[in-house]
């Protein structure tokens, strides 16, 4: 599983280092963010995704004017983090006295990279594409926490998406994502 993220994160910096000041402004399929928001939102929660990976609880950060660098630091030092197989044993927190197992953290690491990532490619009109392998695990990982997602407002309501669909298209349709945005 350690080896998922760093190819998670490569492609995720990739569509980051993309992003030109022009395009801070333009819409996401999160609807409640733009792209300088969205960017925000992942700085924010950095911290403590990185913090879970240590197993120490670390509250969330402000935002910072020079994001690129933060941003690429951020995902550097959460790789760092996550990167001992004892990082994904246990209970971990992320940043509050509630503990989850450590495996279930480390997906969601791996989703915000490739959710996120999605979501800022699509800003930019780029189409991404993961390996299958990662895919799938993160389908898995979706697909085991939808559910509980959509009740903590992380996810929206299931997409609806033909049943040949791909594994990437049914992993955003499962986490509230139209895989045709903008449509």
């Amino acid at each position: 599983m350690n080896d998922l993220m760093p190819r998670a994160a490569a492609l995720f910096l990739e569509i980051v280092r993309a992003i030109k000041p022009d395009q801070l402004t333009a819409p996401t399929p999160c609807a409640e963010y733009d792209v300088r928001a969205l960017i925000d939102h992942l700085l924010q929660w950095g911290p403590p995704l990185e913090g879970a990976g240590r197993k120490e609880a670390v509250p969330p950060a402000e935002g910072v004017d020079d994001w690129a660098p933060a941003l690429e630091a951020q995902v550097q030092r959460t790789l760092a983090a996550w990167n001992s197989p004892a990082a994904w044993e246990g209970m971990t927190t992320m940043g509050g006295a509630f503990e989850l197992p450590a495996p279930l953290v480390g997906g969601m690491v791996i989703g915000e990279f490739v959710l996120h990532g999605w979501d800022l490619a699509r800003a930019m009109g780029q189409r991404p594409e993961w390996d299958a392998d990662l895919v799938e695990y993160l389908y898995g990982e979706v697909a085991r926490s939808a559910e509980q997602g959509r009740e903590m407002g992380v996810y929206g309501e299931e997409v609806a998406v033909p049943a040949n669909a791909s594994t990437v298209d049914k992993m955003l349709a499962l986490s509230g994502r139209s895989p045709s945005w903008p449509d």
